[in-house]
């Protein structure tokens, strides 16, 4: 399939690398495909090595690859681009037979036949009548779908439904008791514990290769919706590796290859999958339903950090601080306020934001939810009734100007104007100042504040002008300020240091 994330957007940078797609993409014939395509274990460290018979013997993990291989099968789609205008080139004044070629016509342009690009990727089947799980960018804008199974065969697939929030789809290929890979507990991996990813890399045939769980609980936002908790692993994974499996040494799905992250397009053991409880869920949704239903809170959080939990007046940074409340939404009608901390969802801790989000996403809407939150410094119990996630949000906006910094802080602000306003594309309703330079080596900068921010309050008082941020942030002594912003869509808290 392409080198591209999840948005579409080909392949982007994060953090000096590419986090990219793991398919294949190819305008034409396919290319690079052995007649012979067999299975490549990677080689590891022998477990036990013993004489057999006068042989030396390495126990490995070949009966979990045996196990697993025949599920996990190859994807090749078709797709059809957008066709091209072409123009009759111009031919110069007084051309000899010129009319022949049009010369005194106007310039027309003709519609060249639009061009078919193949894509690659990786498949698991998952149900014994052909259910298949994949990633959503390996079949995305696919017109028609075909799966090779380990014993050549080559079937046409339909899809059944597919969801670019978690990068997941479903197709299905007629068949009865065909081989599966069984659905583990993905929750159940520790870090540390051995995987062996299977898949068609570069599409040179199905590849074996081990590494280990790296970290729980990645999001690399690229995301469609940012529903993301990848399991990371180092077990080598390339393009083409897309919705393939992710396996423990029991042989048991516990993911599905989704991304790398790279320099350079390569493999460099920094790869990801999409944990499979997550998977099953989202399979399980999209078969009966076609399409996915997720929780709704109506709130913007972001973690508590030691600086914002010493600015907020708490004991310890824990739980996760509501820098935004949709009007009229779960958590407005339940009582929940700007500046609360919630510390548990349905009884277990908040301790990453990002699982925070996925566990209301994946909670059925109407459920009632209960929460504990934390105000002034008392705890209270709250209970939230969760409407339904009914589209992902726009991507943060931000205003390129003039840098210039000033004071201890670093930046120069200005009242919002109409022209501001409308310049930034600002809520009419929305009051504040707007950050209009900010210092590269300054403390804003170092909190993370830009130009075209919106302060609204500084230390929970609403600032309207330069005079009232200066006084607001002169008041504070021996802990950092609370400054909270507006930026794009999105309302946060933002801790502040002077120097």
């Amino acid at each position: 399939m392409s080198q591209k994330s999840f948005n579409s957007a080909g392949w982007r940078g994060k953090a000096g690398a590419l986090v990219l797609g793991l398919g294949l993409a190819s305008a034409g014939a396919y290319a690079g495909f052995p007649a012979d395509s067999g299975v490549e274990a990677a080689v590891a460290a022998p477990a036990t090595v013993a004489p057999v018979q006068g042989r030396v013997v390495t126990q490995g993990f070949a009966d979990a690859v045996a196990k697993v291989t025949p599920a996990v099968v190859t994807i090749r789609t078709e797709r059809t681009a957008s066709p091209q205008m072409t123009r009759m080139p111009q031919l110069p004044e007084g051309f000899p037979f010129g009319e022949f070629f049009g010369q005194r016509q106007a310039p027309r342009g003709r519609q060249m036949p639009a061009p078919l690009q193949r894509g690659l990727g990786s498949g698991v089947i998952v149900t014994g009548d052909g259910y298949i799980l994949t990633n959503h960018h390996v079949i995305e804008d696919a017109a028609k779908i075909q799966v090779e199974l380990s014993d050549r065969r080559v079937l046409d697939a339909k899809l059944i439904g597919s969801d670019p929030p978690s990068d997941l789809a479903v197709i299905k290929i007629d068949g009865s008791n065909l081989p599966v890979v069984p659905i583990g507990d993905s929750n159940a991996m520790r870090v540390g514990d051995l995987v062996l990813a299977v898949g068609n890399p570069l599409g040179i045939g199905q590849t074996v290769t081990m590494g280990i769980v790296s970290a729980k609980g990645r999001a690399t936002g690229l995301g469609n919706g940012g529903y993301e908790d990848f399991l990371q692993t180092d077990a080598p994974i390339n393009q083409g590796n897309s919705g393939g499996a992710l396996v423990n040494t029991a042989g048991e799905l516990v993911g599905i290859n989704s991304q790398i992250m790279s320099p350079s397009g390569g493999n460099i053991g920094i790869g990801f999958a999409v944990p499979s409880n997550m998977a099953k869920n989202v399979m399980d949704q999209l078969v009966v339903n076609g399409r996915v239903h997720r929780g709704l809170l109506g709130v913007t959080v972001q973690s508590v950090t030691g600086d914002l939990a010493a600015g907020l007046g708490l004991d310890k940074a824990e739980g996760a601080v509501v820098s935004n409340v949709t009007p009229n939404g779960a958590a407005a009608k339940a009582g929940i306020k700007q500046g609360d901390v919630i510390l548990s969802y349905q009884g277990r801790p908040v301790v990453d934001t990002n699982a925070f989000r996925n566990e209301i996403a994946a909670t059925k809407p109407g459920s009632t939810v209960a929460l504990k939150v934390l105000r002034d410094g008392k705890t209270s119990e709250l209970k939230a009734t969760l409407e339904e996630m009914a589209v992902a949000r726009e991507g943060n906006r931000s205003l390129d100007g003039e840098r210039e910094g000033s004071g201890r802080y670093g930046m120069t602000v200005e009242p919002i104007t109409p022209d501001l306003a409308a310049q930034l594309n600002l809520d009419r309703d929305i009051r504040g100042v707007v950050i209009t330079g900010v210092d590269p080596s300054s403390a804003a900068a170092s909190a993370g504040l830009r130009e075209g921010d919106v302060i609204q309050q500084v230390n929970g008082k609403s600032v309207r002008s330069a005079n009232d941020v200066r006084d607001a942030l002169s008041a504070t002594s021996g802990k950092p300020s609370v400054l909270l912003i507006t930026r794009g869509e999105a309302t946060i808290f933002v801790p502040l240091r002077g120097r």
